[in-house]
């Protein structure tokens, strides 16, 4: 039976997720056009459309997978720029918090912005935005946070790294808050019913991060990490599979293959709900194996360095035993990592008393890891 805790729990978890009600349900779309100017090409020329798009893409996954450092190869930014101006909050719920929005009115702050390797339909989402929290030395990461976060998520961690010496770079991912076009009010191209689309904002979002840290090491960052949450976790773990420079990795809720997420997890149900009657799980985690961290971990085992991976017993979107499954891998690659297991769900990780938890074993994981 359960207890009354993990009873309250997940009954707490259920009405965190679903609070937003601006979920859109789309149908299948494969996103041929996305792949066309992917390395790692597979015999059909640009432009052209796969007899087969399901063969077509399956099979482009098995390349990208066998030459990954290819696929996540990019040509480094010649227009990096700091951009002061105006915070805002740039939420995606249908009701916007006002207190929020007043909280944050005429208040400013740095941001990075460059132009991403990888370009889109979206002028807005090909402008990379990462707002910077500078610190004196040479310790610096680049902070991601889940997905549909606003602009402000993660900001008060950020200042608390800075207090310790560690400069933040904290990158809003492909399609969210300043990055979202002005068709949706969600960050759904992120990840969404369109195949190629998806696999596509995840290959923009480990090169921005490896972007990233091309600036940091301009202005003179040499020891180098990257913090990701939920979503951005999964873009963590795939830039440190393919950059040695990051030395650090703390990965904030952690999964092994992204289609399980999106097929079991309570805040994809909108997604498996425009999937399923056309596709299952096991085609749908080999038209997404390359995005996936399961597919990684020999590239990930090539470089030294610390990790840290947190997880929730009662999480209903990033499921406990698909976290454990990459405590698993970690262990069986003898990996330095140290694991974390919080008393709370996913969503409920935001809520206090365990964001302060989250917070505290994030912190002291990041102020010694640098040091080894």
């Amino acid at each position: 039976m359960r207890s009354r805790y993990q009873q309250w729990m997940f009954d707490w978890e259920t009405r965190l997720t679903s609070v937003d009600n601006n979920r859109v349900i789309r149908a299948l779309q494969w996103g041929i056009e996305y792949t066309h100017a992917w390395p790692c090409r597979n015999g059909c020329a640009p432009g052209q459309m796969p007899s087969d798009p399901e063969e077509y893409l399956a099979d482009y996954n098995r390349r990208i997978v066998a030459n990954s450092d290819e696929f996540f190869s990019y040509a480094s930014p010649v227009d990096f720029r700091l951009e002061r101006r105006e915070v805002k909050v740039f939420s995606t719920r249908a009701l916007p918090d006002p207190k929020l929005e007043a909280k944050v009115r005429g208040k400013h702050a740095e941001f990075l912005r460059f132009t991403s390797p990888v370009r889109t339909p979206f002028s807005e989402n090909n402008l990379v935005n990462a707002q910077w929290f500078p610190a004196r030395g040479r310790r610096a990461v680049v902070l991601l946070p889940h997905w549909n976060s606003d602009a402000l998520a993660y900001t008060s961690l950020c200042r608390v790294l800075t207090w310790m010496g560690i400069a933040v770079l904290r990158l809003s991912m492909p399609y969210h808050d300043i990055r979202m076009p002005a068709e949706i009010n969600r960050a759904d191209y992120a990840v969404s019913a369109n195949i190629g689309r998806t696999l596509d904002s995840v290959r923009q979002g480990v090169i921005d991060i490896r972007c990233c840290l091309d600036w940091l090491e301009q202005e003179g960052y040499t020891r180098l990490g990257v913090v990701g949450t939920s979503l951005g976790s999964c873009y963590a773990f795939l830039a440190s599979a393919h950059d040695p420079r990051l030395r650090v990795a703390a990965f904030n809720h952690a999964s092994t293959y992204f289609a399980d997420v999106v097929w079991h997890g309570q805040s994809t149900r909108h997604i498996r709900a425009g999937l399923e009657s056309q596709i299952d799980l096991g085609r749908l985690r080999q038209l997404w194996a390359a995005i996936s961290p399961m597919s990684y971990f020999s590239q990930f085992s090539r470089f030294s360095r610390k990790s840290l991976i947190i997880y929730a017993k009662y999480d209903l979107t990033f499921l406990p035993e698909f976290s454990r499954g990459v405590v698993a891998e970690f262990q069986r690659h003898h990996l330095d990592h140290k694991v974390v297991v919080l008393p709370c769900g996913h969503y409920s990780t935001g809520e206090i008393p365990y964001k302060y938890m989250d917070g505290w074993h994030l912190v002291s994981f990041l102020r010694t890891a640098f040091e080894a």
